[in-house]
C-alpha cells in the first residue's frame, strides 16, 4: 500500500474538492492533468470549452473518471452565473463561506520598471558599469558583448531598478491615453480587492503572477483555433509565423526583455501552493524563470536561425542546438527570418509596454522551496514540436489556394 502523501511540513495531505474556473484553457488543462495523475483531489472543471481536457474526461474507464466533472458555463449568456453575481461576487462568496481562493493574476500588474525611467546617459545604462560587476568566476558571461549580458549585469548589480518583487516593487503604468494598460490596471484592482478582503475579513487567498508560461496547448493560432484578427502572446505569434513560413515580426525592433518558464515547472509551483496552505495563504507569488531571460529579438533568432555570435550571447552549452523550428519541422530556415514593425502598425494606437519583466524568486523559494528547472532551449523544442504536430497540416490547408478549373 502506498504511503500517505505529506506536505512540506510533514503533515498528511487530505483530498480536496477544487472548483477550477477556466479549467479548459492552457494553464487549467495542465493543472487538471497534474491533479488527476498525482493526487486524489477532485476537480469541478468550469469553462466554455473542454477540447484541451477531453483526454481527461473520456473514456469513463479512466482511473480518475470519478474525480473530475466538466461544467460548461459561458459568462456571456448563462443565467446561472447572473444569479450568482446578483447574490454575491466570487471574492465575497469565498470569504463568507470560508473557501480558499487561488487567483491567477498577471506579471503585467508591475507595469514599467524603475530602470526604464533612467536618463539615457545614466551610468546604469552603460556597458562599462555592467561588465565591471561581472564576477571573474563566470568567464563565459564576458565572451562577447551582447544585449543579453548587459541586461543580465544590470539585473544583478542594480536589482531595485529592474527585478520585480512582490512586496516592494511599485506598480508603474503609462499615461491614460496608452489604453494597453487597462488590462493590467483591472488585474491590479482585483488583487487589491482580494488582499483587502483577506486583511479585513479573513479571506484565505493566494495570488499567482505568471511570467510567460510556455508549453503545449498555449494560446491559439489565428484563423485555426482562434479569431483571424486575434493577436496571441509573443511565442504563439512567432509560432504562427513559422507555421505559415512568414518572417517573424519584431515589434519596435524586439528590444524588450522577457523571461520564459515551462508550463510543467509552473504547474508544480501551483501544486505546491494548493497542498501547502499554511505556507501559501496570504502570499503573492511570482512564478517565472529569471534564468531564461532574452530579448524578443533573441527569442526569434533562437526559434529560426542562430548564428555563432548569437549563440555566444546565450550559452556555451548550446552550440549544436540551433534553428529550433527547423529541427522539429524538418523544413529549411527562412531566408529572411525576421522583419521589424512599429508597435503602432502591429497593435494600433494606445500601445505601450514595459522594457523588462524579471521576477524576483525570493518569496516563492523561501515559502515553497520551488525553483524552475527547464532551460529555454528545452521548452522551445517541446512547445514548437507540439505546435508543428498540432497545426502544420491545418495551416497548410488554410493557406493553400484552391486549384483553378
Amino acid at each position: 500500500m502506498a504511503s500517505a502523501r505529506v506536505d512540506l511540513d510533514g503533515n498528511p495531505i487530505k483530498p480536496l474538492t477544487i472548483c477550477m474556473i477556466g479549467a479548459g484553457g492552457f494553464i487549467g488543462s495542465h493543472l487538471c492533468e497534474k491533479l488527476m495523475a498525482e493526487t486524489q483531489h477532485k476537480v469541478l472543471a468550469v469553462d466554455v470549452y473542454n477540447d484541451k481536457i477531453k483526454h481527461l474526461l473520456e473514456p469513463s474507464s479512466l482511473p480518475w473518471a470519478d474525480r473530475i466533472q466538466f461544467h460548461r458555463l459561458n459568462i456571456k449568456n448563462d443565467s446561472r452565473l447572473e444569479s450568482l453575481i446578483r447574490m454575491a461576487d466570487l471574492i465575497k462568496y469565498c470569504s463568507e463561506n470560508r473557501k480558499r481562493l487561488i487567483h491567477f493574476s498577471t506579471c503585467e500588474v508591475y507595469g514599467k520598471t524603475i530602470g526604464c525611467f533612467l536618463p539615457n546617459d545614466s551610468p546604469l545604462r552603460q556597458a562599462i558599469a555592467v561588465t565591471s560587476c561581472i564576477p571573474e568566476a563566470w568567464p563565459s558571461l564576458i565572451l562577447a558583448p551582447s544585449s543579453l549580458h548587459l541586461h543580465w549585469g544590470l539585473t544583478k548589480c542594480y536589482p531595485a531598478y529592474y527585478v520585480l518583487s512582490e512586496d516592494s516593487s511599485p506598480c508603474i503604468f503609462g499615461p491614460i491615453e496608452k489604453q494597453r494598460w487597462s488590462y493590467a490596471c483591472a488585474k491590479q484592482l482585483v488583487e487589491r480587492l482580494i488582499y483587502a478582503e483577506g486583511a479585513e475579513n479573513g479571506l484565505e487567498f493566494t495570488i499567482v503572477r505568471p511570467f510567460n508560461w510556455i508549453g503545449p496547448r498555449m494560446d491559439f493560432i489565428p484563423g485555426i483555433d482562434g479569431p483571424s484578427e486575434g493577436v496571441p502572446r509573443v511565442l504563439a505569434c512567432f509560432s504562427n509565423n513559422l507555421l505559415r513560413r512568414e518572417p517573424l515580426k519584431l515589434v519596435d525592433g524586439g528590444e524588450s526583455q522577457r523571461t520564459f518558464v515551462y508550463i510543467k515547472d509552473a504547474i508544480e509551483a501551483v501544486h505546491l501552493m494548493i497542498e501547502n496552505p499554511s505556507r501559501a495563504n496570504g502570499q503573492i507569488f511570482n512564478v517565472g524563470n529569471p534564468n531564461n531571460e532574452v530579448t524578443v529579438r533573441q527569442l526569434a533568432e533562437m526559434m529560426t536561425q542562430v548564428t555563432l555570435d548569437n549563440f555566444l550571447e546565450i550559452s556555451l552549452s548550446c552550440l549544436m542546438r540551433t534553428q529550433v523550428y527547423s529541427k522539429v519541422s524538418g523544413e529549411p530556415p527562412l531566408n529572411a527570418p525576421t522583419i521589424d514593425i512599429s508597435s503602432k502598425e502591429f497593435y494600433g494606437e494606445g500601445y505601450d509596454d514595459s522594457d523588462k519583466r524579471i521576477p524576483d524568486m525570493t518569496i516563492i523559494n523561501r515559502q515553497l522551496g520551488w525553483n524552475p528547472k527547464t532551460s529555454l532551449w528545452d521548452l522551445l523544442e517541446s512547445t514548437l514540436t507540439y505546435q508543428h504536430r498540432t497545426y502544420a497540416e491545418a495551416v497548410k490547408k488554410a493557406t493553400s489556394k484552391p486549384a483553378t478549373s
